[in-house]
């Protein structure tokens, strides 16, 4: 009897050894920290936050199982920009996505350490985020949004669909630099194409308003709304406004043609954050951001939407239509 309860005894342990084994072995939970520009309410923020958690998911780090991820929706407000950069670096994360040129600012003032992954930046080496695009240095790397010289492309597309337009409002949200390296882009190539600009500037929702009905006084009038998140989180009144006052615009995202704008030329907003993915899974796994190059964009798109372009009595060129890569119906 004592013989046989020993051999149950042992072989028990026996089986019980290699779990605690594996149990050792098991990998530790890592936190990530995502601080978005958007409400969290915003129908385009999540589109972009599932991109990021699926692309994540395919390689092998899934919410609540391996990785702990910890959200915080700044709403296109700088003040809580830095109160939720404050609570994420309090979290200790392995790494934070940071989407934006003011999230990256306010990241920063709190933490040279954690490392951050960037989307949406224009300008990451003027801001000082990044020593240069193939050594970033410190604890920031990430993915541009474009160079300067495509905002260009706005006022040769915004004359190509209105020809006779001679004056342009120029949103622009000028506490970041990539507000004025866009305005001055814009401004080069301006009086090429007989285009008098009007700088605006985008901070409160009473102020855009204010300012494009002044202008929209004289006739003649367009818009170029240039990248930025305040323009993003305003959109809906910027594209009622232009409307209001029939005035062609362009916009540097899709989300504006997708939401009502007439045109809109820019790079994907999604790809990034599924490419950002990469970085976070690399540094994760133990790479440094200081040596993980800033990767530019791959893809752009035109998107047109007919029915803004119907409501303002535009007929499209047939040549723009063929180049678009979506036209909306």
């Amino acid at each position: 009897m004592r013989r046989r309860n020993f051999i149950a005894g042992f072989g028990s342990a026996a089986f019980a050894m290699p779990l605690t084994a594996r149990a050792q072995k098991a990998e530790p939970v890592r936190r990530v920290g995502v601080l978005m520009n958007l409400a969290a309410d915003d129908p385009e923020g999540k589109i972009r936050s599932d991109a990021l958690l699926d692309a994540l998911k395919e390689m092998g780090w899934i919410d609540g199982r391996n990785t702990l991820f910890n959200y915080r929706w700044g709403a296109g407000d700088a003040g809580l920009f830095r109160k939720y950069a404050e609570e994420l670096v309090a979290l200790s994360p392995d790494v934070i996505l940071a989407t934006g040129t003011p999230v990256v600012e306010a990241l920063q003032r709190v933490t040279r350490t954690v490392p951050i992954v960037f989307v949406t930046v224009v300008d990451p080496v003027s801001a000082g985020f990044v020593e240069s695009l193939a050594r970033p240095g410190g604890n920031t790397t990430g993915f541009t949004l474009f160079e300067f010289s495509m905002s260009a492309k706005w006022v040769e597309l915004l004359k190509e669909v209105t020809p006779q337009v001679t004056r342009a409002a120029v949103l622009r949200d000028p506490t970041i630099a990539s507000g004025t390296g866009q305005l001055i882009a814009i401004q080069v190539v301006a009086p090429t194409f007989g285009v008098e600009l009007k700088p605006i500037d985008v901070h409160d929702a009473s102020e855009i308003e204010r300012s494009v009905a002044e202008f929209a006084r004289t006739g003649g009038g367009s818009m170029i709304v240039t990248a930025s998140t305040l323009a993003l989180v305003h959109r809906k009144l910027i594209i009622e406004l232009a409307e209001r006052y029939r005035l062609p615009a362009i916009y540097g995202d899709r989300t504006f043609a997708l939401t009502g704008g007439l045109i809109s030329y820019g790079p994907n907003r999604v790809d990034p954050y599924r490419r950002a993915a990469s970085y976070l899974n690399r540094i994760l796994k133990g790479e440094k951001p200081s040596e993980l190059p800033v990767q530019a964009p791959t893809k752009y798109e035109l998107v047109v939407n007919l029915k803004a372009a119907n409501a303002l009595g535009l007929t499209l060129p047939p040549t723009l239509l063929i180049r678009a890569d979506e036209v909306i119906e």
